[in-house]
């Protein structure tokens, strides 16, 4: 290829400069910032639609077109003056770079990667370092939101053709080489970082049916694009409990992307009429809410249901294409060959997150169970009736906890038989070890389902919360961070996280984080208790008391109990709120003696409305009594609150008999195979 006449600096500061180093169109910024934006497209092009709502955002259509219109010839006249070629081939519809002469420190960077040159990879890596891409002050909202997608889209190319060509250099004996490129990588994208910088959210598809009765292939359609999806290598998804809680607000695509932390989204609708089945998929840049590629597919029901390779050899090949990634082969995944199972499937898959709903937890058994007995070999119906079953365990008022947590490990097992790959629910069996005083093995089934599938947002809390129980906030950490990450809008993720920043003493973050669950419609009981401990004791007491209204709705009566009276309801928070927020000895010493008494009368005597009061009081002796007694999927949740250091609640903790507890439940054998707590560095009897 011959020398080019323009070379354009992307990391850092923007820069043009002609092949002699003169610079170029530093009096042009939007000549300027239009260069900038086709270097960061995978094909080096744009169409003139979405460039007229980046650069002129406030102004009309037909005005933002004459304004592309004179800064394209402005940028003609200005490379002629300079004695350049022209930039830019320019239709009627896109404006595209002339590679024949333009060339980018990022277009060598691809080009060293995508070509195996290992060695000049490096050298610019180590030339780029940590410089950012396209590093400029802020233009307008609608700029500043593409650029910062564009960024990420950029470095997950960037990342998935390092990580190709480390592996490719390895096996082709070049260790050394191999080595140098992995090395110098590490200063721009650090292990710890998320595994992919491109998020997807598939809404759910519109359907339109003009035949009534069953109709499940839009949910299909979805549920086969998020699964294919979520397998492939430099895509994040966003997790289908938020998709759904952001699709039902009524919000604009950009305002649905912002709030579900995505790059792009996945929309569609399935039409059926009586000439057959039509499929309508696109794929939209959520910074501008621009449809940047669709596709529409057209057959018979039976086309569908028996040909799904439509959808992934073709949609997701587009797909990749068009964000720049390179499709990576994935094993197709093990679905029923059933059409009346796929429908009950997908039915009690929707029931599952509504546990809570009056009927749903047991109707997502029921119709999970029918489908199973259609077709006993569905991999991923096992693991969807193994999450209905711990659902149903920790959602609803039931008796029976220890043996739903039994019957969701029995099913989870099945799936793992049938389909290995199904690490949700090798996740599923470490949480039920946990109420069989096993953290050391819910640990190890934990850490071997986030290998399995580490972007299932699911997997990564489940993992992260473990950690968080046995008292390793740091390492837990970023696995809730990951998951949130993909899951944003889901408001019981947001209480590990607020309880991860608490117990390292992060108090604003954790106030931030508890204020986010309350906002996503969850209890607001940790919030008040953090806000006790940042001093706000008063605030504390209000904000816990008014929990009292959501009553019966998300906040579950304990099992067996009869319902309260409106004032017997609002007595019982008072006492609650006073002794666990307002610091009062007496009140909290009144408080302890009734949840002994509780614990001594109510059907569950290790219900969660015991145990996470006791936690939070310090009230030890029935902490411990508690979980000595029973672990069931309902209170193992209150284990994180133990780590706090912060009076009264590190008072179990600070125990004498703590370490035998410990020991009791197991903790210590999982201290000893997996780490030590970060407030317990050592064993302190060895001391």
């Amino acid at each position: 290829m011959p020398a080019p006449e323009v070379i354009a600096r992307i990391f850092g500061e923007f820069r043009l400069e002609t092949a002699s180093g003169a610079p170029l169109l530093r009096s042009n910024r939007r000549g300027m910032l239009l260069i900038g934006l086709l270097c960061l497209q995978p094909d080096r092009s744009l169409s003139r639609e979405i460039v007229c709502q980046l650069l002129w955002p406030d102004r009309f259509h037909a005005q933002a077109k004459a304004s592309l219109r004179q800064c394209l010839l402005d940028l003609r006249q200005h490379c002629e003056n300079e004695g350049c070629g022209h930039l830019l081939t320019v239709t009627r519809t896109t404006v595209a770079l002339d590679r024949a002469v333009f060339r980018s420190d990022l277009c060598l960077l691809e080009d060293s990667l995508a070509e195996g040159k290992g060695d000049a990879a490096a050298e610019l890596l180590e030339t780029i370092g940590t410089l950012p891409l396209l590093q400029a002050e802020s233009f307008n909202p609608t700029y500043d939101r593409w650029l910062a997608m564009k960024r990420q889209e950029v470095d997950a190319r960037l990342r998935q053709g390092v990580a190709r060509l480390v592996s490719d250099l390895r096996n082709a004996g070049e260790p050394e080489a191999s080595a140098r490129l992995s090395a110098v990588a590490q200063a721009r994208y650090p292990v710890t970082r998320g595994l992919a910088d491109i998020a997807l959210a598939v809404l759910p598809f519109d359907q339109i049916d003009q035949l009534g009765g069953d109709f499940f292939l839009a949910e299909g359609v979805t549920d086969e694009l998020v699964s294919r999806l979520g397998k492939l290598e430099g895509i994040m998804l966003a997790g289908r409990t938020s998709v759904l809680a952001v699709a039902a607000r009524g919000q604009t695509l950009t305002e649905m992307a912002a709030s579900l932390r995505v790059t792009h989204l996945v929309e569609g609708e399935v039409r059926r009429t009586a000439e057959g089945i039509t499929v309508r998929i696109a794929l939209i840049e959520g910074a501008t809410g621009t449809e940047i590629w669709a596709d529409r597919i057209a057959g018979s029901i039976d086309d569908f249901f028996e040909s799904r390779k439509l959808i992934g050899n073709n949609v997701i090949a587009a797909i990749c294409r068009v964000l720049g990634l390179t499709l990576s082969p994935a094993p197709m995944r093990r679905m029923t060959a059933n059409r009346t199972a796929y429908a009950l499937y997908l039915q009690g898959r929707s029931l599952v997150r509504r546990s809570m709903t009056d009927g749903a937890a047991a109707k997502s058994v029921e119709l999970l169970e029918e489908a199973l007995a259609l077709d006993p070999d569905f991999a991923e119906c096992w693991t969807m009736l193994a999450d209905a079953h711990i659902h149903n365990a920790v959602y609803t008022p039931c008796l029976d906890r220890l043996e739903r947590s039994r019957k969701a490990s029995e099913c989870a097992q099945r799936a793992v038989a049938l389909d290995a790959g199904q690490g949700h629910a090798l996740a599923i069996q470490g949480f039920h070890e946990w109420t069989q005083m096993n953290p050391a093995g819910a640990l190890d089934l934990a850490f071997e389902a986030y290998a399995r599938e580490p972007r299932n947002a699911d997997v990564a809390l489940r993992l992260g919360s473990s950690l968080l129980y046995v008292g390793r906030t740091r390492a837990a950490l970023p696995f809730l961070e990951a998951g949130i990450e993909q899951d944003p809008v889901y408001g019981r993720n947001y209480v590990l996280l607020a309880s991860a920043y608490f117990n390292l003493g992060e108090i604003d973050l954790a106030l931030s984080a508890a204020q986010r669950t309350v906002d996503l419609g969850m209890p607001g009981m940790w919030l008040a208790v953090f806000e006790a401990a940042s001093g706000a004791r008063e605030k504390a007491v209000e904000t816990y008391y008014a929990q009292r209204m959501l009553m019966n709705t998300v906040i579950v009566p304990p099992a067996g109990t009869e319902p309260m009276s409106d004032a017997v309801r609002d007595a019982y928070w008072h006492m609650a709120a006073k002794a666990i927020c307002s610091g009062d000895a007496a009140a909290r010493a009144a408080y302890c003696a009734m949840l002994d008494g509780l614990h001594q009368t109510m059907p569950d005597p290790h219900d969660p409305t015991i145990a996470f009061p006791a936690i939070w009081m310090g009230h030890a002796e029935l902490v411990m009594k508690i979980f000595r007694e029973r672990i069931h999927p309902a209170n193992v949740f209150a284990l994180m609150n133990l780590w706090a250091d912060v009076e009264p609640m590190n008072r179990t903790r600070l125990h004498p008999g703590f370490m035998d507890f410990a020991e009791d439940i197991g903790l210590v054998e999982a201290w000893e195979r997996h780490g030590w707590p970060d407030l317990l560095p050592a064993d302190p009897r060895e001391a």
